[in-house]
């Protein structure tokens, strides 16, 4: 469907994302599986188009959260050789089509090894699995006292089940207040690592690291990195950058922001109007003109991500200067002051994040306006607006 009946879109930047995953990849080294987390809808980026652009770029292992979003990779995908894997939610239904697609999936509860026991007997295909042990994050891995169940299920069905992988997950790995958190994860994944292999259980794989961890502690990078964040361009949080660039000035040198931006929003003006001083804009009385003011309509609003606590706050580049949203920020639409921006026409390109000229809005800057973290923004652009790869 054509992007002119949508009122904003979505650009990805291949050559931004071949940036970062090129000096990801020499960070974490060759022999690295590099796997790319596309849950969230790809953070925003739209696994429909991401999928298919990381593919072409040399990936070929994906991470996602659930089985929904595993079947989503699986049909972007146009290559034989990728690999989906399943990091959280899979339902008992679903855990036939994983080892029918051969889509791994992580293990960490018992019931779900045997349930993955009887699929796989069932269709008479392996499942592909990968045991999520818990080390002090507390929320989802095989407990400790649950061990040697877990490796007497794997011995006694070892025609069906192929373990891909042994693997925890960190409990804030962006932030220095974890650090002995942190270090203590590491050291029982090391120790339950040890203990595995001595009972005859040897993974394919070992994987801990995401991108907080593997840019922050670089022992954790083993044998497979889950990138997310950063593989769109995004520093998990200032410290992690200014902890690495520390660590590594020869690359700061070098490249000054590693990382690129892969995503930008744009839309459009959608009409212009002289209003006189002192006359209120929009809803209410948010705003009030302060001079004779030229307000620009743009088809964009908080149904699309564009928050309501953005009223008056916002700002927006149009004809490549900030044009400041000037009062309440309805569901579908918002109002900009651009008096001060000459020849303002409908139709003139409108950036909610993304570049334009000399100025730039970040996803950062437009989190800190919303109070809201990257991550939380990028998630919650519309899947629905068209994306395309520029």
């Amino acid at each position: 469907m054509s992007e002119e009946l949508y009122p904003s879109r979505i650009e990805l930047s291949k050559s931004a994302f071949k940036k970062n995953i090129s000096f990801l990849k020499d960070y974490i080294g060759k022999d690295v599986i590099f796997s790319s987390v596309i849950k969230g809808n790809a953070y925003g980026h739209g696994i429909g188009h991401f999928v298919p652009m990381a593919e072409e770029c040399g990936i070929r292992h994906f991470s996602v959260f659930s089985s929904d979003e595993a079947r989503q990779a699986v049909r972007a995908s146009s290559h034989d050789d990728t690999h989906v894997m399943i990091m959280g939610m899979i339902n008992e239904g679903a855990l036939g089509w994983a080892i029918e697609r051969d889509v791994s999936f992580f293990v960490f509860e018992l019931d779900r090894l045997k349930c993955a026991v009887k699929e796989a007997k069932r269709i008479g295909k392996p499942a592909r699995i990968h045991l999520h042990l818990e080390t002090g994050m507390n929320r989802l891995g095989l407990e400790e006292s649950e061990f040697e169940e877990a490796v007497e299920i794997i011995k006694g069905n070892d025609r069906h089940l192929n373990l891909d992988g042994l693997c925890t997950h960190f409990a804030g790995a962006e932030s220095v207040g974890n650090y002995v958190r942190i270090q203590e994860q590491i050291e029982r994944f090391e120790e339950y690592s040890s203990w595995f292999e001595s009972q005859g259980i040897k993974a394919k794989s070992r994987h801990t690291a995401c991108s907080a961890s593997a840019l922050n502690y670089p022992e954790t990078i083993m044998d497979m990195v889950r990138f997310g964040i950063a593989q769109y361009g995004f520093w998990p949080n200032r410290e992690t950058y200014m902890n690495f660039v520390k660590k590594y000035p020869e690359i700061n040198k070098e490249h000054k922001d590693p990382l690129e931006r892969v995503l930008s929003w744009k839309s459009h003006v959608m009409s212009t109007k002289k209003v006189p001083a002192g006359e209120f804009v929009g809803y209410g009385n948010t705003y009030l003109t302060s001079r004779d003011e030229i307000i620009a309509s743009v088809p964009i609003g908080y149904s699309h991500g564009f928050g309501r606590n953005l009223t008056n706050v916002g700002i927006v580049l149009i004809n490549g200067k900030r044009a400041p949203v000037a009062g309440l920020v309805n569901m579908n639409l918002l109002t900009v002051d651009v008096t001060d921006i000459p020849d303002v026409e409908i139709g003139d390109e409108v950036v909610i994040i993304g570049k334009q000229g000399e100025q730039q809005i970040t996803v950062a800057s437009f989190s800190e306006m919303r109070n809201n973290l990257n991550y939380e923004v990028l998630v919650q652009i519309p899947a629905g607006l068209p994306r395309s790869i520029v």
